[in-house]
């Protein structure tokens, strides 16, 4: 086994311990196999990242990995350092508060990390999860896995995994990396999701269930008296981490999805309590069920718009088995960095975008901004065709997710990647007393604390050009060749001068 880049990876950090030599790193990480691992098609394409261990080999050779020092503390030590590396580097931390199993965090804090996860351009990541959300691929169960290599029946979870606290007022120690599959009772359809999970007990999770598909199948569940079969997947591929978060029909399996975005079939296996199918190569699997008619206080906890999700009456989970690798590793996503904002982000663009291009073809781009928490400001990029269609653009895109709060929608000219174009747009091709759309008392996020329990308005602007403007009103400067220079040979070839000798010349 090589290691090219491990050197890079060794960051000499005041506070942190990011300190390890070349052995302890090797032991530390424990790859399944070469560091540089084969990863394209037989036609020499990129394929896509297949699991957690590939994705760790993949950043290590990048030098984007780090290791830090064994035993950093479980409680804000080990957040504090994830976060202050997020969308910089992964971050592994060996035996964290003395803990056997290693967390990992910031796995995909980065949208260029995305595009190479699923072998795929930056610009075509939208489209190929729109591909992979309209074709799923079904399944393939295996009889035995990797995630069924340790098997604990009598469960105390704070004794069986590292479980972290991040933020200064969350409620204790969370899950929050935790692919929750459910079954819907009637159909026996299975869905995916990720809910934060407190621990409540040596064998109970406070969960909150936003009123989604997990939400629904709980409560046909619990009106016919029954708990809802649950299982908690703790250590998985980008690309599934990516697919429980589409926004897709109920009884849509989100692991098909996560078959198409492998381009193969995923392997799952059979719950040992339960019927449900899970990853079969997940690190860690929390088998449990949700009870019906039980509530118990959960949070507070911090959450993607940077504010605490307030501790309330939620579902509990009572856990029967926990299964996991011989050697499994634990993520953790910490609440409110950019790892907990990109999850979410991908997979809705794709669907809002596809969402809004069956009505309005012109749609050329969409982009929920990092100041809008990847969740209430989306951008759209149209190429216009005709006035006020801006306005019915912003009308589909709040009822493409009621987490959309502000719409602006923007002429094909303006970068919607980049914040500071889209307020240009916004500053000299908008006016409120016409391009203002405003739709009061309608369903927003619950975690939005300037709402009424999740009850507020939605705004749009048009930052568009009128199509009958005179050609020269709305033409962007631009100072000829200015794109064709090369700033770095450019500076690198003047060195430094004395600028008096300079203009004597």
């Amino acid at each position: 086994m090589s290691w090219p880049c491990l050197s890079a990876m060794i960051h000499l950090c005041t506070g942190v311990g990011i300190e390890m030599s070349m052995t302890q790193i090797r032991t530390a990480l424990q790859p399944a196999g070469d560091l540089e691992p084969a990863r394209t098609h037989g036609d020499n394409t990129p394929r896509p990242i297949r699991s957690l261990r590939d994705w760790l080999d993949h950043l290590a050779a990048r030098d984007r990995l780090v290791v830090v020092k064994p035993g950093i503390g479980l409680r804000f030590d080990l957040a504090a350092i994830a976060k202050r590396l997020d969308g910089l580097r992964a971050t592994l931390f060996p035996r964290p508060g003395g803990h056997p199993i290693p967390v990992v965090s910031g796995l995909i804090s980065d949208r260029g990390w995305m595009a190479e996860a699923m072998g795929v351009e930056p610009g075509e990541v939208l489209a190929r999860f729109q591909e992979a959300a309209r074709d799923p691929i079904p399944w393939r169960e295996t009889a035995s896995a990797p995630a069924h290599e340790v098997v604990h029946r009598h469960v105390d979870l704070e004794r069986l995994l590292p479980l972290p606290t991040h933020n200064e007022h969350d409620g204790g120690p969370y899950v929050t990396a935790g692919l929750m599959i459910t079954r819907n009772p009637r159909t026996g359809k299975q869905n995916v999701s990720i809910h934060r999970c407190q621990l409540h007990g040596a064998n109970r999770l406070g969960v909150l269930l936003l009123p989604r598909h997990a939400h629904m199948f709980f409560e046909m569940a619990e009106q016919g008296g029954r708990p809802l079969e649950a299982a908690i997947v703790v250590g998985i591929d980008p690309l599934t981490l990516l697919a429980s978060q589409a926004i897709a029909p109920i009884d849509v399996d989100e692991l098909e999805i996560a078959g198409a975005l492998h381009r193969q079939p995923l392997s799952v296996v059979k719950c040992l309590t339960s019927d449900l199918r899970v990853p079969a190569d997940a690190e860690i699997v929390i088998e449990g069920r949700l009870l019906p008619g039980v509530r118990e206080p959960e949070g507070p906890f911090g959450e993607f718009p940077q504010y605490y999700g307030e501790r309330a009456e939620r579902h509990v989970m009572e856990i029967d088995a926990v299964t996991h690798r011989k050697d499994a590793i634990f993520h953790t996503i910490v609440g409110g960095g950019l790892e907990h904002l990109l999850l979410g982000a991908i997979p809705r663009e794709a669907t809002l975008l596809a969402h809004l291009q069956r009505s309005f073809p012109n749609v050329r781009d969409v982009h929920l901004s990092r100041g809008g928490v990847c969740r209430y400001h989306l951008y759209v990029q149209i190429r216009k065709r005709q006035e006020g269609e801006a306005k019915n653009i912003m009308l589909g895109a709040f009822a493409g997710h009621y987490d959309v709060k502000h719409v602006i929608v923007v002429d094909e000219d303006v970068d919607i990647h980049n914040p500071a174009e889209v307020e240009w747009a916004v500053a000299t091709r908008f006016q409120a007393d016409r391009d203002l759309v405003v739709v009061p008392e309608s369903q927003g996020s619950k975690l939005d604390p300037s709402t009424r329990n999740g009850v507020g308005a939605k705004m749009g602007l048009d930052a568009t050009k009128p199509l009958a403007a005179a050609e020269m009103t709305f033409k962007r400067i631009r100072v000829p060749g200015e794109e064709n220079v090369d700033v770095t040979a450019l500076l690198a070839s003047t060195g430094r001068v004395d600028w008096r000798e300079a203009v004597k010349r």
